[in-house]
């Protein structure tokens, strides 16, 4: 089962003990820190008119993402969210979170 219930809304189980449901996804595993390719940019678009700073290409497990964001939303003292292999924080901290991308072993194409 997925962790979100209401995608098990539609779902009819089965005392089958071998029964898989069909969205049981396996997550990536998470590249190693070296091995992923970051790209930090500014965002405005469909934003309400505020600034934001994006970090997409994030490869691996969503535990790892949302432990990657909540470091870089503390170090920022701001907040935002993790989803989808993106990072949104915030307002405009493209070199900050490069520089703090960039300590933690991350390659970071800024755009």
């Amino acid at each position: 089962m997925t962790k979100n219930w209401k995608d098990n809304l539609s779902t009819v189980f089965s005392t089958n003990p071998d029964f898989k449901l069909d969205n049981d996804e396996d997550e990536i595993e998470t590249l190693a820190n070296e091995k992923q390719q970051l790209i930090v940019s500014i965002d405005k678009k469909q934003r309400k008119g505020k600034t934001v700073t994006l970090i997409e290409n994030f490869i691996g497990k969503t535990e790892d993402l949302e432990t990657l964001a909540k470091m870089l939303k503390t170090k920022c003292g701001v907040g935002g969210s993790a989803k989808d292999g993106e990072i949104v924080i915030q307002g405009d901290f493209k070199l900050k979170v490069k520089e703090l991308l960039e300590k933690e072993g991350y390659k970071v194409k800024v755009r």
